[in-house]
């Protein structure tokens, strides 16, 4: 799988924020109980088989936390890993390993989650053109970390935030008075390479979208019979993004209506975080 680009110094005030929150004045258990002088070793291992994603950001915490702590990645963010596989180790001090471990571990779980869940999309309609994109439903703060974690589990990202493109929705809609109106507004508004794409949830919203010019149609909520017949409106004229209710068990049926993307809000809002745990031993004194 290929390696993504993550710039850690976007998120490097979120990971120190996750850190002061947890440690906050001193980790009291671990200051009373182990030595400082004590060496060993932590590695971390997969419960579950998943996707890994956010060992970027792990190692950033152990290393922000304890300075002389080495982590040692022993697979890569996107990689396929199987149940008691070690995805990483993490070797120097047991105070900053034992201190480190919970938040390193929340955003190594909470990313690999995303990723997880994104792959099953993806293979599930494996074959029949679509991607599988993300939505701007993420947890505050966390966005940049969790649009990663869709692209490590061979998703696409949508738009990042409100400045990245037109989408113009229902509510924009009803301000507008229609969605001719609308498209007009925004087609002097944009930038000359901004595409404008339109929500629609009937045919006739769908044909008046087409007509106004937009480049491409979220066809929000329909059945599948509706969704073909958007699909069929819509082709050699716009892209087509299928939105709204999509689950495992639908999503293939989905996918054979011929759109072109199918966007879930679920990937970033609530998947499971990928079962993970920290196991410690003692190399030194």
């Amino acid at each position: 799988m290929p390696e993504f680009y993550l710039p850690l110094s976007l998120v490097d005030d979120l990971i120190r924020a996750a850190i002061e929150e947890d440690l906050g004045a001193g980790d009291l258990t671990t200051l009373a109980t182990v030595g400082p002088h004590v060496v060993g070793e932590g590695e971390i291992v997969a419960r579950e088989a998943g996707i890994v994603a956010g060992l970027p950001v792990a190692a950033r915490v152990f290393h922000v936390v304890e300075p002389a702590l080495r982590f040692e990645a022993a697979v890569r963010d996107s990689d396929h890993v199987a149940a008691g596989a070690q995805v990483a180790r993490v070797v120097g001090p047991v105070r900053g390993i034992l201190s480190a471990e919970r938040v390193a571990l929340n955003f190594l779980q909470h990313l690999s989650g995303i990723a997880s869940r994104t792959g099953r999309f993806v293979e599930l309609v494996a074959g029949s053109g679509v991607r599988i994109l993300d939505t701007r439903k993420t947890i505050p703060g966390m966005r940049l970390l969790a649009k990663y974690a869709v692209r490590c589990g061979g998703g696409a990202n949508h738009r990042f935030g409100l400045s990245d493109g037109i989408l113009i929705k229902d509510n924009h809609i009803a301000a507008a008075g229609s969605v001719t109106t609308a498209v007009q507004r925004a087609r002097r508004f944009a930038p000359h390479l901004a595409r404008i794409e339109v929500e629609a949830e009937r045919l006739a919203q769908v044909e008046e979208a087409l007509a106004a010019g937009a480049e491409a149609i979220l066809l929000d909520n329909m059945p599948l019979d509706r969704l073909r017949e958007a699909v069929a409106l819509c082709r050699g004229r716009a892209l087509t993004e299928a939105s709204g209710g999509i689950t495992e068990e639908n999503v293939r049926a989905v996918a054979e209506t011929g759109v072109d993307f199918i966007s879930i809000g679920a990937l970033t809002h609530s998947s499971r975080a990928l079962d993970l745990s920290l196991e410690l031993r003692l190399v030194g004194p």
